[in-house]
């Protein structure tokens, strides 16, 4: 990581990455990158073993329909899934956006994100994303977090501010939290509780929309979190892969959510495929490579607050 990055529970200072590379018999490739879900025990070793589980299968021969029966919701099938969808893009002369039934892509308006710190610190991260116009700030709980938003708020006026609480709240720290949002004029809540405790939401009726992260994995989670939540994040680590990912956001704006797309913290290989279902989405962040120390190249660009990603850094037809 280009610094530690904390959020509630944990710290990180490196990122371990898995990389699937899937070829065919005239040199096809494709590529797919994996980050995993830490609070699933989904971790690089445990990425690879579930690849390695399936290895006779894929090398007879495996398309995207298989793969959704093979192997459940996970690192090691988003990182596959994402491959082949390269794959078959490069086989068949067309970027994947255009395979995806969609239009050219566009820059997206991102958040960058500022991990859990002292509230001076926070506002010297905010203050040297100086091309940000969205920003989301991880918060923990711990009886600070007032602090770290009035200091943001201070330090950057202009930006969109999202707070995310990555489960470290409880109704009564929320609602102590609530006036210091307000004020700073915050538009998203995050996963404030953990998972399993979704019923406490019922009732509070927040005057902020509030996002499920880490509670909304798949398609089959979306249906019990209607009037709970405003907002579903789809990650491709945790929904098992773009396939899966696209699907999902097509059934949560049936069910009158709006739709988030976010990352866990991996390289220009792991948001480019997100870009592609951020498109479609009311909120995006995808800023993990701005988290790191370095990126792949090419790789996606930042500029003005937007993320762009060219077809020539994953899912093109060259």
């Amino acid at each position: 990581m280009r610094t530690p990055f904390r959020i509630s529970g944990h710290v990180w200072d490196a990122a371990e990455l898995v990389v699937v590379e899937i070829s065919d018999e005239n040199g096809a490739i494709g590529r797919g990158e994996a980050c995993g879900v830490y609070y699933r025990n989904d971790t690089a070793p445990q990425i690879v073993e579930d690849l390695e589980s399936i290895r006779r299968e894929i090398e007879a021969g495996i398309d995207r329909a298989a793969l959704q029966q093979l192997l459940p919701a996970c690192g090691a099938r988003n990182a596959l899934d994402c491959a082949l969808w390269e794959l078959e893009a490069r086989r068949a002369g067309q970027p994947v956006w255009r395979l995806a039934g969609l239009s050219a892509p566009r820059p997206l308006l991102t958040t960058y994100t500022i991990g859990a710190a002292d509230p001076a610190v926070m506002a010297a991260g905010a203050a040297a994303f100086v091309d940000a116009r969205a920003i989301k700030l991880k918060l923990t709980g711990d009886g600070a977090d007032a602090g770290r938003v009035a200091a943001v708020r201070a330090a950057r006026p202009d930006v969109w501010l999202a707070v995310d609480a990555n489960q470290g709240f409880t109704p009564a720290t929320l609602h102590e939290l609530l006036p210091t949002l307000l004020e700073a004029g915050v538009q998203l809540v995050e996963q404030p509780f953990p998972i399993g405790r979704e019923s406490d939401m019922q009732g509070l009726a927040l005057p902020i929309e509030v996002a499920a992260d880490e509670c909304v994995r798949v398609i089959e989670d979306l249906a019990p979190l209607v009037g709970l939540f405003d907002i579903v994040n789809i990650k491709l680590d945790k929904c098992g892969g773009l396939t899966h990912g696209l699907a999902m956001a097509a059934e949560a704006r049936r069910l009158g959510f709006k739709v988030m797309v976010g990352n866990m913290t991996g390289t220009s290989w792991a948001q480019a495929p997100a870009f592609v279902i951020g498109q479609s989405c009311d909120v995006v962040d995808l800023d993990g490579p701005l988290l790191l120390a370095r990126d792949r190249t090419p790789g996606v660009v930042y500029e003005d607050g937007h993320v762009w990603c060219a077809d020539e850094v994953w899912g093109g037809a060259g």
